[in-house]
């Protein structure tokens, strides 16, 4: 592992030197900052062998480096052997940032250069920053290593389909009629999306250009009275031309943006936001006009969720928890019996879900980690590397589907023979913890970062923690991880925080993970609703959208408080209410005892 990346490394600083380039950036994204990205957009993974979901590569003519997050430290290293590229373990002390690393070793009159379709506008202004007044030159419009990947899949292209309106709850032209709202009054006349998953949501439209997310590769350049849809050509049916004519909205070619937008008349500012528009279209729109540089104003809007979505998602929740709660039970009890590894059993759960009502297809690559696997939050079994199951230690399943009413997301860990004691005080600390959280009563106006704290406490008090955010965002039929909010507990001065609404839904999902050993995560989905309002201001609270046990086969109420108990007795005594119709025989007799009082 690691011989065939480091020759292309190596052939990649050739062409770095030819071009007089001195550090090449290439990450982990396309041409619209998505968070999954078609295999045609993975040269990163191309050239450095890393095949998590995110992570950086900077070479320079004499070395590399791959900065990723905590989810990834142990699978980054395995797959970094003897490639000659030094692994940048990021937010880990006396480890620099990408930026910090090139500010120190960027010298006078060198050249950093990356494709500025697939590096956001945020990172480019950092850079600007960086570097200005130092007679550095960045090089935006070149794709250089595309030269080394002779075999590049094509890029991805599928045919557009329709959400019925009375699926979404709200028509094309009221969307754009709320979004010219916000335009108004941030005194935008104009407005260019590039994310995804919010062209998607204002025209209630859906494909499946990215794996997991029903998303089609489109921008729209919005104003009063224009809406501009840049897409592919080959995705669009006759039904769908007719839908956009019908709706005022006129379609141009996805290849043509650039050329339209350096084109088109423009009277006044444009609103695109740095965070999710790439660095050539930003600098494009910026020698134009002047820009507003807030979140998309979608964005917000596809995140409170409105009566119709919420009806659809909580159904949806339930039926997706009958499935996984049978997955459950189903690998309890035949582990050590029948030979079964991560792959065979994913597999199962998937063939399972598939056959729920609406299903349309998984909302990420399930997650079946076994034992030490589950030590890596977010890893990965392959056909070259997986691991046989038995009847013993842990097993941590993340997985949710895609529906036609909504998109799920939940992570179960479950023990299937011998746990230590130190596995069973983590494992009722992870409990204890999503419990917390989603029993939490807080005052309208919070943002994630006042919430983290509450699930991280129980595990903060055994001076324990976890390497990943407790909570996101998620989309209708749309992304499984969706803004503007999370639950996240570090405070970052350039990334605005978010009020939490009514109507938003996000997951709870705390864990803990101990190298070599186990991997413990704990996910449920909850939805912000009101609670009483007084003189004090309006409460708010969370229910729960999930509904399957927690495994009382590892919980050891010693490690928990009295009220703790209470909250996994009542989360047990709603599961058993709300899927118990559903279950019947010795099925039903499975879901009492899963679901008894401690």
């Amino acid at each position: 592992m690691g011989v065939v990346e480091r020759q292309r490394i190596e052939e990649l600083q050739k062409l770095l030197e030819e071009a007089a380039i001195d550090y090449y950036i290439v990450p982990t994204a396309d041409y619209h900052n998505s968070e999954y990205v078609s295999q045609y957009f993975k040269m990163r993974e191309f050239l450095s062998g890393f095949t998590g979901s995110a992570g950086t590569l900077v070479v320079s003519r004499t070395e590399a480096g791959l900065w990723t997050d905590g989810r990834y430290f142990v699978q980054a290293e395995t797959e970094l052997d003897d490639s000659g590229i030094v692994l940048y373990k990021m937010a880990e002390e006396n480890v620099p940032t990408i930026k910090e690393y090139l500010e120190k070793n960027v010298t006078e009159g060198q050249t950093i250069g990356f494709d500025g379709r697939v590096v956001d506008a945020f990172f480019g202004k950092e850079l600007e920053e960086v570097f200005a007044g130092k007679n550095v030159s960045v090089v935006y419009d070149r794709d250089i290593a595309t030269q080394l990947w002779q075999d590049r899949p094509a890029m991805p292209v599928s045919k557009v389909w329709i959400v019925p309106e009375e699926s979404c709850g709200m028509s094309v032209q009221e969307k754009l009629a709320r979004v010219r709202e916000k335009m108004s009054e941030e005194g935008a006349e104009h407005l260019l999306l590039s994310k995804l998953d919010d062209i998607m949501w204002l025209y209630n439209i859906r494909a499946n250009d990215v794996d997991c997310n029903p998303v089609a590769l489109s921008y729209t350049f919005v104003s009063g009275e224009d809406a501009v849809l840049f897409i592919q050509n080959e995705a669009l049916t006759e039904e769908g031309k007719h839908y956009f004519e019908e709706r005022g909205v006129s379609c141009e070619d996805y290849n043509n943006v650039t050329e339209y937008l350096k084109n088109c008349e423009i009277k006044g500012k444009v609103w695109c936001s740095c965070a999710d528009i790439s660095y050539m279209l930003y600098k494009l729109m910026q020698n134009r006009t002047e820009l507003v540089d807030r979140k998309n104003p979608t964005e917000l809007l596809k995140a409170v969720k409105n009566p119709t979505e919420l009806e659809h998602i909580r159904e949806c929740y339930l039926r997706d928890s009958v499935v996984l709660t049978k997955f459950l039970f189903w690998m309890k009890e035949n582990a050590g019996k029948v030979p079964m590894d991560e792959l065979s059993v994913a597999k199962k759960l998937d063939g399972m879900r598939a056959e729920i009502p609406g299903f349309l297809e998984l909302s990420f690559p399930t997650i079946s980690a076994y034992k030490s696997n589950a030590a890596m939050a977010h890893y990965s079994a392959t056909e070259e590397h997986f691991s046989s199951i038995e009847a013993d230690g842990f097993y941590l399943v993340d997985s949710g589907g895609q529906y036609e009413g909504g998109t799920t997301d939940v992570t179960r860990t479950i023990r299937l023979g011998a746990i230590t004691d130190e596995m069973k005080l983590h494992f009722t600390k992870v409990a204890c913890a999503m419990l917390r959280l989603a029993d939490a009563k807080f005052l309208h106006g919070c943002t994630g970062r006042n919430l983290d704290i509450i699930a991280r406490g129980p595990l903060w008090e055994c001076g324990l923690d976890y390497k990943h955010g407790t909570g996101h965002g998620i989309g209708y039929i749309l992304n499984v991880h969706e803004g503007p909010h999370s639950l996240r507990w570090q405070y970052k001065p350039n990334v605005p925080e978010t009020e939490l609404e009514e109507g938003m839904i996000v997951s709870d999902e705390p864990g803990m993970y101990v190298q070599d050993s186990h991997g413990i995560r704990t996910e449920n989905i909850v939805e912000i609703v009101k609670e009483d309002k007084n003189e004090y201001g309006q409460f708010m609270g969370f229910r729960h959208l999930t509904y399957v046990p927690v495994d009382l086969e590892a919980i050891d109420t010693q490690y928990m408080e009295p009220s703790d108990i209470k909250k996994l007795n009542a989360y047990h005594k709603m599961v058993y209410e709300k899927l118990s119709p559903y279950f019947a025989g010795e099925q039903l007799e499975q879901l009492k005892d899963a679901t008894r009082a401690v």
